[in-house]
């Protein structure tokens, strides 16, 4: 029996600072780009309203707010969101205002998740804003890192979550290296996760370590698409359960086509 076809998450930043300019979007032009990612056919909208690449300056609790809460009550309705935040006030006006998933960077929104009754992302992180050259996590990098999220989901669970996502943290706090042994052993991480009941995401869309090859040229975000859709389509194929991304409309077709391969 084929598995469910993975779900494509649309990223619409209410941030003026985000490193990919074209997901820039404020007040009701954020709602529009929700709208119109939807259309392209996203299953779930994560909105945030707070920079964590490399460097960010952090945000006002108050002002992320005024970004964040218009923005999920105006596509909650159209649309399954997810609140990208690391705060709990804002986590949890989000939820008041129809979020139902937290992509919480931080890896301490879980007792909040189990109480507010919504799903939970256990994602590992070295540090928010991620440092600019990071020390290296060890030789074994995969292992180090399916252990963390793996722990950090079991306590989630323990806690009363009953919906909760791992997800490897590509680009946070890891050299580019680590970054690709992490997407070549997604599988390990796809299987580890699916038998213990949890479900997975992988948000590598435009991220620095796709445009930081070591045989290729050195690209900035605008020129990351086709990494970005590779990366994406071996996520799935591997089986993740969630891919984040800004390019919804190709990686939905891509999608498609993963599904029908495997249902063949």
């Amino acid at each position: 029996m084929a598995r469910t076809c993975p779900l494509v998450m649309g990223v619409v930043n209410a941030t003026p600072d985000s490193f990919y300019a074209p997901s820039r979007v404020t007040g009701d032009a954020a709602i529009a780009r929700g709208v119109a990612l939807v259309d392209e056919g996203a299953g779930i909208i994560d909105v945030g309203g707070e920079s964590t690449r490399p460097g960010a300056t952090p945000v006002p609790e108050a002002e992320e707010l005024a970004r964040v809460v218009p923005v999920v009550a105006g596509l909650a309705d159209r649309v399954r969101v997810s609140v990208d935040t690391v705060k709990p006030g804002v986590a949890r006006a989000a939820v008041a205002a129809g979020a139902t998933l937290l992509n919480d960077v931080s890896g301490a929104l879980a007792p909040l998740a189990a109480e507010l009754g919504v799903g939970w992302v256990a994602m590992h992180h070295r540090g928010i804003p991620a440092a600019q050259d990071p020390a290296p996590i060890g030789p074994d990098v995969v292992g180090i890192v399916t252990a963390h999220v793996l722990g950090a989901a079991r306590a989630a669970r323990e806690l009363g979550a009953a919906e909760i996502y791992v997800d490897p943290g590509l680009g946070f706090g890891k050299r580019p290296d680590e970054n690709l042994a992490l997407v070549a052993r997604l599988d390990a991480l796809c299987d580890a996760a699916h038998a213990e009941g949890f479900g997975v995401l992988v948000g590598a869309s435009r991220k620095r370590f796709l445009g930081a090859l070591p045989h290729g040229p050195s690209l900035e975000a605008s020129d990351r698409f086709e990494g970005s859709l590779a990366v994406a389509v071996y996520a799935m194929a591997c089986g993740a359960d969630v891919v984040r991304v800004h390019d919804v409309e190709a990686t939905v077709q891509a999608a498609s086509l993963v599904c029908d391969g495997e249902a063949a």
